[in-house]
Order: structure tokens, then sequence, then C-alpha cells
């Protein structure tokens, strides 16, 4: 007698949605939502370990960053983050988690085996972005109010470099191996591109689109295409994604997707971009190749985060 085939599950894209404390999973196969997960409060940054055996939320209005099953769906435990965690970043040894604390103006450093905080670092008034660099020796935070990208030593603590951005930064990648540092400033509708090595500013990239006001014109998210050639940049209120050529920081095209489009995560192979819309409360779906919205999906209230998980 012949076995029947066991389903393969698909990847999937996980979207915290912060006014239903609730995580929506969308089957990347069927672009359709097939679970629907209770968080705490206020769910807003997300990502996976590097093995993809757990998952981090930052429960903002919880005071906590969340470990959780993603097989199950269960919490398994809370992290100590500071109040307020809004976004952060893991590591590369897979075991440190530097989180932003809104309220507190620190960074808040996490032993995820332990379940200690390890230190706690005094940056500018409402950090908000985190990154780690590919080689774990810099981490990145940027403060709304401050306005500045600040450098960490991972290995001392110690804050080796404040730079200026434009008002308001979000979101920091370092990207091309490490050479570069990205940060959104939503208000100041810019992204400053720093040379990392030098720690100077090396470009300023600036957004224009046709019958839109620029102050509705607010980069927030952003990720990058195989081979880090270009940059897809979600553009808030103006219900756009602009894509960038990373090397001549030029902005090729704009993309319309839902309302006040947030931040964004890839499929495996970087063919679909699937963007968080917080006003209509739905992802867009992007084919990457084709630079056109393919698809929206209906999730909670107020999707903020979002991250990949691939299940085989």
């Amino acid at each position: 007698m012949a076995l029947a085939a066991v389903p393969v599950a698909a990847d999937e894209i996980w979207v915290t949605n912060e006014k239903d404390d609730t995580i929506s999973v969308i089957d990347i196969d069927t672009l359709a939502v097939t679970r629907t997960i209770p968080t705490g409060d206020r769910p807003r940054g997300i990502t996976f370990s590097h093995d993809h055996s757990v998952v981090y939320i930052c429960a903002s209005d919880s005071d906590a960053v969340q470990v959780m099953d993603p097989d199950t769906g269960e919490i398994l435990h809370d992290l100590p983050s500071g109040e307020d965690p809004e976004q952060f970043a893991l590591h590369p040894d897979n075991r440190h988690l530097y989180i932003a604390n809104e309220d507190d103006a620190i960074t808040t450093v996490v032993d995820t085996e332990t379940r200690h905080v390890v230190r706690q670092i005094n940056v500018g008034i409402e950090p908000e972005g985190m990154a780690v660099s590919p080689d774990g020796t810099i981490a990145i935070t940027t403060s709304e109010t401050t306005n500045m990208a600040h450098w960490i030593d991972t290995a001392t603590g110690d804050l080796i470099a404040n730079t200026l951005v434009d008002s308001r930064p979000r979101h920091a990648e370092f990207v091309k191996d490490g050479a570069e540092l990205w940060v959104s400033s939503e208000i100041g509708g810019s992204i400053t591109v720093f040379d990392v090595a030098t720690k100077a500013e090396k470009a300023k990239i600036t957004f224009e689109l046709p019958r839109i006001l620029p102050s509705l014109i607010q980069p927030v998210g952003f990720e990058f295409s195989e081979g880090d050639s270009h940059a897809f940049v979600a553009l808030g209120p103006s219900n756009h994604v602009a894509v960038v050529d990373a090397d001549t920081y030029e902005v090729e095209d704009y993309i319309l997707v839902g309302r006040r489009v947030w931040h964004m995560a890839f499929n495996a192979d970087r063919s679909l971009l699937f963007t968080t819309n917080g006003v209509s409360g739905d992802v867009t779906v992007i084919d990457v190749a084709d630079r056109e919205a393919i698809k929206s999906i209906p999730v909670g209230r107020f999707p903020w985060g979002a991250a990949f998980r691939p299940t085989d």
C-alpha cells in the first residue's frame, strides 16, 4: 500500500498587530492568513532566532520581550527588556538582544540564555531603531528626539560615536557586508547613508511623489533585495514604497501599497516583499521583479512589524 504524501508546510510571514495584541501568520504559498496568535500588549518589533526555533516579540505596553514557540504559538517566557521596548536586534552570536527602550532613553542588552540584563546603555531621547553589524562589533541605536545614531562598542558597551541624522530617525540597517549604515528619518523625509569605517555621512536620499504633500512622505522601514543592489523603503502615510538603487542612491520607482506602510519582510528568495499597512489593516504583496503590488491580505488592526520564517 502506498503511503499518503505528507503535506509540505509553506514558509511564512509573521506580522504583529499592535492594536489587536496578536500576530497574523501568512502562508507564502497561498498568500492567506492561516493562524492568529495572541501576544502581550501592543506587539511591535519581531525577530526570529537565527535557527528560527523561537520568535522574539516586543510587547511594548507589557514592558517585556516575549519568547514564543513558533510551532505551537505558546509564549515560553518573558525576557526583561526595560520600559516600552519597540525595536531590537539580535547579535550574530544568537544570544544577545539589543533592545531600544523608548521611554527610558536607554539601550538594554539581554542575554537570552540566562534571561538576565547584561547592561543598560544611556543613549538619546526616545530610542527606536536598532541594528548590529554583521561582525557583531558595533550596535546602533537611533533616537527620535535627539536625532542621532548612537554607535556602541558591543565588547565594552561604550558609546564610540554619535552622528546626526534628520528629524525622527526610525530604522537602521548595516548593508554591503557591514560597509555602510543606512538610517531612515521619518519627519526629515530622508535616509542618511554612513561609511562605517569613518562614521562619516556618505549620501542623503530624499523622496518626491507627484500630488502628495512632502509632509506625508515619511521613510520608516526598509529592506534590501538580493545582493544589496536595491533598497525598498516604506514611506508611511504617502502609501508608497520607494525603490532605490543602493549604489547610486537614486530613487528609481514608487509602488502604491496600503495605507500607512511601516515595515516589510521578504520571502526566502526575495522575489516577494510583504509590507505592513497600519491604517488599512492589511499586508501588500509586491512582486519584486515587476515592482508592482499583486495582492492585499487582511490581517489585524494596525499591523506594525514583519518577519520571515522558513518551515523546512
